[in-house]
């Protein structure tokens, strides 16, 4: 019997979903907004109550600007616009009621929360178990790694695992960086290869294989039975020196110095009056009256 996978929460997708869902109804007595912590709360309790799961982590990301990606290429994220003062305040309480509720919860200044997943869910599989990723970011497919591995999204109930991926994307897990290198990502200021779209960059992985692979045929892409395949294999020759550099911006690290807690993912059911203490002192208490459909508190 295959035991209960390790469950990885990329929690900062779920804090800003609240956060621009939610108006600002709930207030600290400081009078801080509380909307992300409102809404990431019950995110959090519902996703505890349903699976109850028995590993879990939630990573949180606190490395905007100071990342290692940064020092390969300045321009990494440059567009993300820092915390203001009442984001930064629900963000460090959102990860305290993380800590509240059970779940072990880990960031860093150096590395990204998917840097952080990606470390977890190498040491789960190091210890023989398949991992659950908690998120709708498909940056995060390439750790779809063994075929119980699982893309997950409570909050719309998407499942994907590799097979399902590859359906809903058209790339196969594994080749996610492949492609990411030749679209780039806008998001994250990491730059593709100009002219290079999604649609082509979808045919050259599946028929082509990884960017290492494309190099090494640029006559038989030129030839290939593609639109503009001559002006597509001679922009890849012309853009592979920063391969590299964004290979590294998109691979997510592995080795990331967790310390002795990232052996210890069980989750702890809390007291329930230490929850009702948080809660009263960050102004969810509204949210005390809905505790007892849990069992567990």
């Amino acid at each position: 019997m295959m035991p209960q996978p390790v469950f990885l929460l990329d929690a900062s997708i779920y804090i800003f979903r609240a956060y621009f869902a939610l108006p600002d109804n709930w207030h600290s007595p400081e009078g801080y907004p509380v909307n992300a912590l409102y809404g990431y709360t019950k995110f959090l309790l519902n996703y505890l109550d349903q699976q109850q799961p028995q590993q879990v982590a939630a990573a949180f990301d606190e490395s905007l600007g100071t990342c290692f990606r940064n020092e390969l290429h300045p321009e990494y994220k440059c567009s993300r616009v820092l915390p203001d003062e009442t984001l930064a305040f629900q963000l460090s309480a959102c990860k305290a009621v993380t800590s509240v509720l059970g779940v072990p919860s880990f960031a860093s200044s150096r590395f990204e929360a998917d840097d952080i997943i990606a470390t977890l869910a190498y040491k789960a599989r190091g210890a023989g178990r398949s991992v659950v990723i908690l998120s709708k970011d498909k940056d995060l497919g390439q750790l779809l790694v063994n075929t119980q591995d699982k893309l997950y999204d409570p909050a719309t109930g998407t499942l994907l695992d590799q097979v399902a991926f590859k359906k809903k994307y058209g790339i196969a897990p594994k080749l996610m960086i492949d492609y990411q290198m030749l679209v780039g990502d806008r998001i994250d200021d990491i730059p593709g290869v100009p002219g290079i779209g999604s649609k082509t960059a979808c045919l050259l992985v599946n028929q082509f294989g990884t960017v290492d692979h494309m190099l090494k045929r640029l006559d038989d892409i030129a030839a290939a039975p593609i639109r503009g395949a001559r002006s597509i294999a001679s922009k890849l020759e012309n853009f592979q020196s920063q391969f590299e550099i964004t290979r590294q911006l998109l691979t997510l690290r592995n080795d990331v110095a967790l310390g002795r807690r990232s052996n210890q993912l069980k989750w702890k059911k809390p007291k329930r009056v230490n929850v009702e203490a948080f809660f009263n002192e960050f102004g969810l208490t509204p949210l005390i009256k809905q505790l007892d459909k849990y069992s567990w508190l």
